[in-house]
């Protein structure tokens, strides 16, 4: 692998995924389930993904390697974690390259409207989608210093068309009464908020910001670039989807908002901000949209099939995939991971309608965010010693918060968006003990793991006894977030208790560094600190 990414290309990563092809609907959604409180959801969505990324930040300083919400915790809780959270999180990858493609396929829908029979690609468009889908693919395989040159170019398209958008909507109408008429600030209340946040699109609209910890064994200066990267890249999405979100709801007209907020509709395939420039009389910008909407979906594609790639290369490297999806080509990119992913990714075109792809994309992607906050706290006994040029403040009660709101945001998913990840999990686990049948029962880690079948047990529980998403109803709003929290904490406290000890840690590593000898060469600016070698 090679070290071709600097500050503002990674930063620019982490923004391709976060502005992508939700960027027209969101405020939309979030003002459907919240009203003007949508804003509030939004200020909530950042501050829980800030604090998962401090978590990651202070990990990627002393562990930057490739694929790391996969890797990672290989070396705090062992292979069955590492495993299980890996699977999810590469299943939710090969789905966020679904919904990407799919998206720049719907917004040329009226003038093809041959690519789709009804809501669901036609098979002309199930041919053209996996053709788009190549392109992403043989694009990621011209090398990472490319990879990162083009998505830099499309994300300042991405940044700067929604900051122009949100400015002639917010200087060309704005009715204050919309925030304290049809129901009052928050007409749904907390629920609708904490509604916003799961399936608003909020945190499906944030969490893009994990490709750069995926990229970190391909950044210059990862203990600090990564930590900057992180931080600069949610501040500047969060600004831009409160500025979209602040003149959405200041530009609703009454009729518009004669039946309610969750009567908001819209028609048309660039949604409803383009609807709204063109009340306001901005034709000029409706017009850029189209194009402007399909590069944001191209480059977060772009963005998640490069990233899935690290990460099928730490599965490989974790004992879960194949061996050879290890394999580097000259231009240090795990093309075997690749190719596989393609494959992957286009059978859910056809296995599975659109709409269960999203479901199952923001849960299984959230699920492995969990590992940070543990992982934070096996490394402070792990490696007491090492430098750090970020440490997460107050590390015990910050990663405890992070955890519970983590387990919130899986949580508010609903029961049915449970049910696929239940799935998705089950397959895991068959792979997994495929795996042990032939390296060994006993070879994996199952001591380190013990903490996640009462943590899984305990979400699937309580999210169906809860309200959102299809759940019973039994546990209301409110009191179900405090049984969320109390199982966290228990579950939080147990897992620390649970990381590796000291020697097979030890062994993970000197294993990870004779890969790293292999990955980067001899004399490479590798991730970890260089023991000593003699070529």
């Amino acid at each position: 692998m090679r070290r071709n990414i600097g500050l503002l290309s990674l930063t620019f990563v982490a923004i391709s995924g976060m502005l992508g092809s939700g960027w027209l609907f969101a405020p939309l959604l979030a003002a459907q389930a919240a009203g003007p409180s949508a804003l509030v959801a939004w200020v909530i969505g950042g501050i829980a993904m800030m604090l998962l990324a401090a978590t990651f930040a202070e990990i990627a300083t002393i562990l930057p390697i490739a694929g790391g919400i996969g890797r990672v915790p290989h070396f705090s809780h062992g292979s069955v974690v590492s495993m299980t959270m890996g699977w999810t999180a590469w299943v939710g990858y090969n789905t966020t390259a679904t919904i990407e493609v799919e998206a720049v396929l719907r917004y040329p829908k009226g003038l093809a409207p041959w690519l789709y029979s009804g809501e669901q690609l036609s098979a002309a468009g199930l041919v053209v989608a996996c053709l788009l889908l190549m392109m992403f693919t043989v694009l990621n395989a011209f090398g990472v210093k490319f990879f990162a040159r083009l998505n830099t170019a499309l994300t300042w398209v991405k940044i700067l068309v929604p900051i122009v958008l949100a400015g002639v909507v917010l200087t060309s109408e704005f009715r204050f009464g919309n925030f304290t008429d049809y129901g009052g600030f928050a007409p749904e209340g907390i629920k609708g908020i904490l509604s916003a946040i799961s399936t608003g699109g909020v945190i499906f609209a944030l969490i893009g910001f994990r490709h750069v910890i995926d990229l970190a064994g391909e950044a210059r200066n990862p203990k600090i670039n990564v930590p900057l990267a992180l931080v600069f890249s949610l501040i500047v999405c969060l600004l831009v989807y409160g500025g979209l979100q602040l003149a959405f709801l200041g530009a609703l007209s009454e009729n518009q908002l004669a039946h309610g907020w969750g009567a908001l509709h819209f028609t048309g395939d660039l949604g409803p901000m383009a609807a709204l420039a063109t009340a306001v009389g901005a034709l000029w910008i409706v017009s850029i949209l189209d194009t402007s909407a399909r590069i944001s979906s191209f480059a977060s594609g772009l963005v998640s099939v490069g990233s899935n790639a690290r990460l099928g290369l730490a599965m490989a490297q974790n004992g879960l995939f194949p061996k050879f999806m290890e394999t580097l080509s000259e231009r240090g990119v795990p093309l075997f991971a690749l190719v596989v992913n393609f494959f992957v990714a286009a059978i859910f075109f056809i296995a599975l309608p659109f709409d269960e792809v999203l479901a199952l994309n923001t849960s299984s992607i959230v699920l492995s965010f969990v590992v940070g906050p543990i992982a934070v706290l096996a490394f402070r006994r792990l490696l007491p010693d090492k430098p750090r040029a970020f440490v997460l403040p107050a590390a015990p009660v910050t990663g405890c918060l992070a955890f519970i709101v983590a387990s919130l945001i899986i949580y508010w998913a609903g029961w049915h968006t449970m049910i696929h990840l239940g799935i998705c999990l089950a397959l895991g686990l068959a792979l997994m003990l495929y795996r042990s049948t032939r390296g060994g029962f006993d070879s994996l880690d199952w001591r380190e793991a013990l903490w996640l079948p009462p943590y899984l047990g305990g979400l699937v529980l309580l999210s169906y006894l809860g309200s959102f998403g299809g759940g019973a109803d039994v546990i209301p709003v409110g009191p179900d977030i405090g049984a969320v929290a109390f199982l966290a904490t228990g579950v939080y406290v147990l897992a620390n208790k649970l990381s590796l000890h000291k020697d097979k840690f030890e062994l993970y590593m000197s294993e990870e560094t004779e890969e790293e000898i292999e990955e980067y060469g001899a004399m490479g600016d590798w991730p970890l600190d260089k023991p000593d070698f003699k070529p």
